[in-house]
């Protein structure tokens, strides 16, 4: 009787989500500096010209169509990859506070898409760069952390993530150093900061595919990937190979981070804070804490950005805004639970 009742809990907990989701993606459609109303919104979603603007003065339909859609798409499309990746990273890492921002993920990506840009590659070879650099950055913080003589695991990650973001981060400056001062390093730092304003309809096809891609692994292997809450032997015993579970997930993770990074540049907390959330709603099963990270995550991040481009007359980056939100909800789970949430 117990577990029916929080299996019900969990699918109106989904289906919910859901609504919300697609109720705030439909308002936050018509927010903005030229404003739309719902129906103007519902009107232009269901027409037959949706392919675009019927003419250059049709000014509704291309801030609809070829502004906001692919902001609002793009959003919620980078939420539930950073959120999705957390949940993978801490099960794999068995540490709660393993996420893309941590362990070095976005800023091995972020170096690896500066470098694109540094180097004038396209859209496609910068997604490219983005994931190799993400992937070679988790790998060293994992080797380095394992090596390290500390007893505690957490600790060992922790610190091996620190130093190698810090060494990263001192690459991208010195990229930006040697940067074009008039043409690439504004280019670099804007994108830097973190934003969706710049989301073109090929962008979000390039998002999208990535992220979907890596996605997959994680959806594939959400009922065996509970089996890494115990040892290794036991794993062993179970018959499950768990140099190959690892090494999906984190490539899993590590392609979605990326693909979020080259899309939309550094931004924190969301990898971090949202599954934590999601645990005290359904529980710890990986099965559960995926799919509804992904819609809080989502949720999340399509909030923040409507937030910041709405709330002044210049755009507010939402890497400034999750870093806002995400510390003192990441305390205050702490101070709840009188720990680091697992």
């Amino acid at each position: 009787m117990g577990v029916r009742a929080i299996r019900l809990s969990w699918g109106a907990l989904t289906v919910s989500l859901v609504v919300l989701l697609a109720v705030a993606m439909l308002s936050a459609l018509g927010v903005g500096q030229y404003p739309l109303t719902l129906p103007q919104v519902l009107q232009m979603l269901v027409s037959p010209l949706a392919d675009g603007p019927r003419d250059a003065g049709d000014l509704p339909r291309t801030v609809l169509w070829q502004i906001r859609l692919p902001r609002v798409c793009a959003s919620v499309a980078v939420g539930a990859a950073l959120a999705a990746s957390g949940v993978a990273l801490q099960s794999v890492f068995r540490n709660p506070l393993a996420a893309p921002d941590l362990l070095g993920v976005s800023a091995g990506a972020a170096l690896g898409a500066v470098l694109g840009i540094f180097l004038g590659w396209n859209i496609v070879t910068i997604q490219a760069a983005a994931f190799a650099g993400g992937l070679a950055a988790v790998v060293v913080v994992h080797a380095v952390g394992t090596v390290l003589p500390l007893h505690d695991r957490t600790l060992s990650l922790v610190l091996a993530g620190i130093a190698i973001g810090s060494m990263l981060g001192a690459l991208i400056a010195l990229v930006k150093t040697v940067a074009d001062p008039y043409s690439q390093l504004p280019a670099i730092t804007f994108w830097l900061l973190g934003s969706f304003a710049s989301i073109t309809p090929t962008d979000l096809a390039l998002l999208l595919g990535f992220g979907v891609v890596g996605i997959v692994p994680l959806a594939l292997m959400r009922w065996r990937a509970d089996a890494l809450a115990l040892s290794d032997d036991e794993i062993h015993a179970i018959g499950l190979r768990l140099p190959v579970m690892r090494a999906a997930l984190i490539a899993g993770a590590t392609l979605a981070t990326s693909a979020s990074v080259a899309a939309a540049g550094i931004i924190g907390w969301v990898g971090l804070v949202v599954p934590h959330a999601a645990r005290m709603l359904v529980g710890a099963s990986f099965s559960r804490v995926l799919p509804v990270s992904m819609l809080m995550g989502a949720l999340l991040m399509l909030l923040i950005d409507t937030l910041g481009r709405s709330i002044a007359q210049s755009e507010v980056p939402p890497g400034v805004l999750t870093a806002l939100v995400g510390a003192p909800v990441l305390f205050a789970l702490m101070l709840r639970r009188r720990e680091v949430p697992v």
